[in-house]
């Protein structure tokens, strides 16, 4: 073959790939492997391109013994970080490299890996407490009373905290199974708001929390699912009443705005804010990643399972929209969802 008949054939083949000429240097680089490569290393050794050390050895095996094989580098990009399979083939006294990007498929596999984690952490813990405090209930503490009351006290608290996990994980798993699937309902976002706070009163009272509402009449309906938006609702007031509460206030308003760049159109924009210890910026990004707390044992006092605002993104995201948390320490939290109205 050709440079120029080389050059065409590798061109009509959408993944990347490299041809090494029998003297070792690169002969051909198509589109896909240029804009990983660059173009600067053709007519040169491949070793100034190629610097990892299992793909040297695929090329000397392919073009001295004729041998085919495969291998997984790992390229850094940035910040980022890239992962290939590499296979070489021989062809015609040359070497056709291949590249096939996993990068997303190991992304993935890690998520699953941290969430099988997490889950398990989650669940051994007070797994572990109910198996201590049955196997005293049968033993020392068979017969006494005191203990036994405040043994159960405990086991309700923890297998109450485990519900609301698995209740938790069936949310964020029936949200994801219609991630795809636009709501086809109109809905009164204030109306929503309403029927959250109200739930949320007496929590409110408990927490001698003032809660103020702006849920102007006359907004415009949006397209969404107003059971999960009501889950949203909920959720970030509950949060505001339990972690921002001692700021003794919260505002839960809703206005219109024109033009929200992100969103390229109009918008409504519900916010809850509160006036408690704020959060540090730092902690921001990573909000609404599953399992991930600021306090871990704070969160889990209060009766967190970590997954909410996991399943609040996931929502707002079904629904075209955006969900944006803005906070300071000591200057308290706002939580924003914006859903479009085109």
């Amino acid at each position: 073959m050709t440079p120029a008949e080389i050059e065409l054939f590798i061109e009509a083949v959408p993944v990347p790939l490299i041809v090494i000429g029998a003297d070792a240097r690169i002969e051909g680089i198509n589109r896909p492997a240029a804009e990983i490569f660059g173009r600067v290393g053709q007519g040169r050794h491949y070793s100034l391109q190629l610097r990892q050390p299992s793909v040297a050895q695929l090329i000397e095996n392919a073009l001295g013994l004729g041998h085919a094989g495969q291998a997984r580098i790992r390229r850094v990009e940035g910040e980022g970080e890239q992962i290939f399979q590499v296979k070489a083939t021989p062809l015609q006294g040359r070497v056709v490299l291949a590249f096939e990007d996993l990068s997303q498929t190991e992304a993935a596999n890690q998520i699953r890996r941290d969430f099988v984690a997490n889950v398990s952490h989650e669940l051994k813990t007070p797994l572990t407490a109910l198996m201590g405090f049955i196997e005293t209930l049968r033993g020392p503490a068979r017969n006494d009373e005191a203990a036994r009351d405040r043994f159960l006290g405990i086991m309700d608290r923890e297998t109450a905290r485990m519900n609301r996990l698995v209740t938790d994980l069936l949310s964020l798993s029936r949200v994801e199974a219609v991630a795809r699937q636009r709501p086809s309902d109109e809905v009164d976002v204030c109306a929503l708001l309403g029927s959250a706070l109200n739930a949320l009163k007496p929590l409110a009272e408990e927490a001698g929390v003032e809660v103020v509402r702006d849920l102007p009449a006359g907004l415009p309906l949006v397209m969404g699912d107003a059971d999960q938006l009501t889950q949203v609702f909920t959720n970030l007031i509950e949060n505001a009443l339990k972690y921002g509460g001692g700021g003794g206030r919260i505002e839960v308003s809703v206005t219109r705005e024109e033009r929200v760049a992100t969103l390229r159109g109009p918008a409504l924009r519900c916010d809850v804010r509160d006036h408690g210890p704020g959060i540090d910026p730092l902690h921001i990004p990573r909000l609404t990643e599953r399992f991930y707390r600021v306090d871990s044992h704070r969160s889990r006092e209060m009766g967190g399972t970590g997954l909410g605002l996991a399943i609040a993104k996931h929502i707002v995201a079904r629904h075209r929209g955006r969900f944006q948390i803005e906070s300071e320490l000591g200057q308290g939290a706002c939580f924003t969802v914006f859903l479009p109205l085109e």
